[in-house]
């Protein structure tokens, strides 16, 4: 029986056999049908792609039609034209594509208004708004839905992708690597077109390391400081990535004879173009074609960035990546540097708690010495990463007087309790775990074994009598359920569709303590959290929050009485440019959050208005409270956003009320500056920008706050010290809090 099934001719002496189901008898294949049966040129997923694709552009070609007649802005008009006709021929090709494996061009029993759930589909109320604009409400709505809609485009390619064994047809790879650069393409131009509606002073102004456009509300510039020589690179002052110098041209002589074609078409093209226009200029005849500026593939290691700052009297510590620089406030806060000291190794947060400093270290390349030439072995004893302890009692000669050595260094750190005898301090370590031969009890992750050193943070004893002694007394497992697993929170990854992919918790990036209150805040990478610190040595989460509009929880701040706190969103690292005029409003941004009964409850969102451009990183960043009896005043840093004042006395409603910004350091390529932190101290705002120096700003009486408002803030008392993740109570005189009061009633 099986004979008489077999293929009447075979190419090879053995049988192909294909067996059948239980019960049933096998089959002989020849080579041709067994070739076939193992062919697989598409799956189920790529067909589902194709039709929903074709939905998905079927909805921009009808957005693009409804330009007719409500706008006559020529760019949108040509950006509508340009998508009609694209989407439609790639709509045309995946019919015809899915037509030739023998598939319908739509889903079974699937209407368009079954698709509104995919990615980037504009909802039947967005396109009823977009259908009743007119002018540059249209434009607007136009370019945000559009751009949604592109990016959604992108999330179906790569949703496609991360199937196994999907776009094998080389046609279909083809297909999805086109829309992949095109629908970036547009969505870029779309980007610059949207930036230009913007009425925002802040959007569009022109770059330059020391000399571009500036923009400020409601604030007085009060001064500028720039580096101090030795912590920039001369050669290389912003930066960025280092330009290619051009190569230089041969000479004539050397190129007669050059199988290179490009030189002689260029000089053919040059002598057409005289003998077609013979009385052109004599200047534009000889004018040459500059070479485009070429930079290197990438930058530098931020080894000189300015970071965070602590203040102590009238003493300012501005830390930097490469040691930290001191100040003396001066005259109208105005800092005058007195002292720098070299000790790279990154990160570089300070804090100041009498005569002890205490700074963050967390690279590789730290060293026990403050060396500078850093740390190239694997392993090595002269590698430091962690907390180091400087006696600053002579602030022209700071003595480092002690180390802790911890297994992910120090990101951030922050002074919980002080007395006579020591400082307690909480660190919170962000990098990789070290190995354990350089570390001894450093174990990185490893799948059920509790030992390793993520998920807890550091709390670190100081004793001042031997500061050399400072040491870590425990590593508390913060992020711990109720059945002791230590990875107990947020264990990474999106929260449903059109949310932000939220990293693992694993990790504390700041820790904000308010010790009069026993709180603290936690911002840890993918939970916001709050803490019982009423015993310092054992710190006790009493809850914990996601927000499926944040990346990265990186820092956190409490307002004057301690009943809300404000979160933000370091969305791409900072390094990236996350307040462009499409981004989402609610990622990169700030987060309220109320604490009622010992829980922390959503109230609002806020992120900065004014749209900046692809050349500048900017999110969400280190700021502190502006003490303003009765009220709720932020000031916050935006890296390359700038600074902004907010107001958050209504948490559900937060709303700006100054601003200050520049354009980008490099116009030409995208450079991390901008403002690392802005803080408020004894009566003006402080900010440390990364790329270029310090800014000192003073409020100006506006609408938004009355010049009794801001006179109380200036004699508000907060203490003799502020470090940037400690707050303290805030007093002000009666006088000041009832002329405050009276201000705001007209009086």
């Amino acid at each position: 029986m099986l004979l008489a099934t077999t293929a009447p001719a075979l190419a090879q002496d053995v049988q192909i056999v294909q067996p059948g189901a239980p019960g049933q008898g096998a089959r002989a294949l020849s080579e041709d049908e067994a070739t076939q049966l193992a062919r697989v040129n598409y799956l189920p997923a790529d067909i589902d792609f194709m039709q929903g694709m074709i939905v998905h552009h079927q909805q921009a070609v009808e957005m693009a039609a409804l330009v007719d007649g409500r706008t006559n802005n020529e760019a949108i008009q040509t950006i509508a034209e340009r998508i009609a006709a694209s989407q439609q021929d790639e709509i045309s090709f995946m019919i015809e594509w899915l037509a030739g494996y023998g598939q319908p061009a739509s889903m079974a029993g699937m209407g368009h208004m079954d698709h509104v759930g995919m990615a980037g589909m504009a909802s039947a109320e967005d396109m009823a708004e977009l259908r009743d604009a007119r002018g540059v409400n249209f434009d607007r709505k136009f370019l945000q839905l559009m751009i949604a809609h592109h990016n959604g485009a992108l999330t179906m390619v790569r949703d496609l992708f991360s199937i196994q064994g999907t776009a094998t047809d080389p046609v279909l790879f083809d297909f999805t690597s086109e829309v992949r650069s095109d629908q970036q393409a547009e969505i870029d131009r779309m980007s610059v077109e949207l930036a230009s509606l913007s009425d925002d002073p802040r959007s569009g102004l022109a770059g330059g390391l020391f000399d571009a456009e500036e923009a400020i509300s409601n604030l007085r510039h009060v001064a500028f400081l720039r580096k101090p020589a030795g912590f920039y690179d001369p050669a290389n002052p912003a930066g960025g990535r280092m330009v290619i110098p051009a190569e230089e041209e041969e000479e004539e002589t050397d190129t007669a004879g050059d199988d290179d074609t490009h030189a002689g078409h260029s000089m053919a093209a040059a002598a057409d173009a005289e003998e077609a226009d013979p009385d052109a200029e004599e200047t534009e005849a000889e004018e040459e074609t500059a070479p485009p500026v070429r930079y290197a593939q990438r930058g530098g290691l931020l080894s000189f960035a300015n970071t965070d700052m602590a203040f102590s009297g009238d003493l300012m510590i501005a830390g930097n990546y490469h040691g930290f620089n001191a100040y003396m406030l001066g005259d109208d806060g105005v800092p005058q540097l007195v002292s720098s000291v070299v000790c790279p190794g990154g990160q570089g947060d300070v804090s100041v708690v009498g005569d002890i400093l205490i700074m963050s270290v967390e690279q590789t390349r730290g060293r026990v010495d403050c060396g500078r030439d850093g740390v190239t072995e694997d392993v090595s004893e002269d590698r430091f990463r962690g907390l180091r302890v400087f006696d600053i009692s002579d602030i022209r000669a700071p003595v480092q007087v002690g180390l802790v050595q911890t297994c992910r260094g120090s990101h951030t750190h922050s002074v919980v309790d002080a007395n006579e005898e020591r400082i307690i301090v909480y660190n919170s370590g962000t990098a990789g775990v070290r190995d354990g031969e350089e570390l001894e009890g450093c174990v990185g992750y490893i799948p059920g074994d509790d030992r390793t050193a993520l998920f807890s943070i550091d709390v670190i004893e100081i004793p001042l009598a031997d500061p050399s002694q400072s040491r870590i007394t425990s590593s508390p497992r913060v992020f711990a359920d109720d059945d002791g697993n230590i990875a107990g929170l947020w264990l990474g990854g999106d929260h449903g569709d059109g949310t932000q992919t939220t990293s693992q918790t694993n990790q504390c990036h700041d820790i904000t303590v308010f010790p009069s209150l026993n709180l603290a805040a936690g911002a840890c990478s993918g939970n916001g959290i709050i803490m019982d610190i009423s015993d310092p040595y054992n710190p006790v989460r009493l809850d914990a929050v996601t927000d499926p509009g944040f990346a990265y929880w990186h820092s956190a701040t409490f307002n004057n009485d301690g009943s809300v706190v404000l979160f933000t969103d370091e969305w791409g690292g900072g390094g990236r440019p996350r307040c462009q005029a499409a981004d989402p409003a609610t990622w990169g941004a700030n987060a309220f959050y109320g604490i009622e009964d010992g829980e922390l409850v959503y109230r609002g969102t806020f992120k900065i208005p004014g749209a900046q451009s692809d050349m500048e990183n900017c999110v969400a960043h280190n700021g502190s409270i502006i003490p303003v009896p009765g009220r709720d005043i932020f000031v916050q840093a935006w890296y390359q956003g700038g600074l902004s004042v907010i107001d958050f006395t209504d948490p559900t409603n937060p709303y700006e009320i100054a601003f200050f910004d520049r354009g980008p350091v490099d116009e030409d390529q995208l450079v991390t500056g901008g403002y690392w932190s802005a803080y408020w101290y004894n009566g003006r705002i402080y900010a440390t920008e990364i790329a270029r120096g310090i800014d000192v700003f003073a409020l100006e009486p506006s609408e938004y706050l009355t010049a009794e408002e801001i006179a109380a803030a200036e004699a508000a008392e907060m203490g003799n010290t502020f470090n940037p993740q400690t707050q303290v109570p805030v007093t002000w005189s009666e006088e000041a809090m009832e002329a405050a009061e009276r201000s705001r009633m007209g009086g």
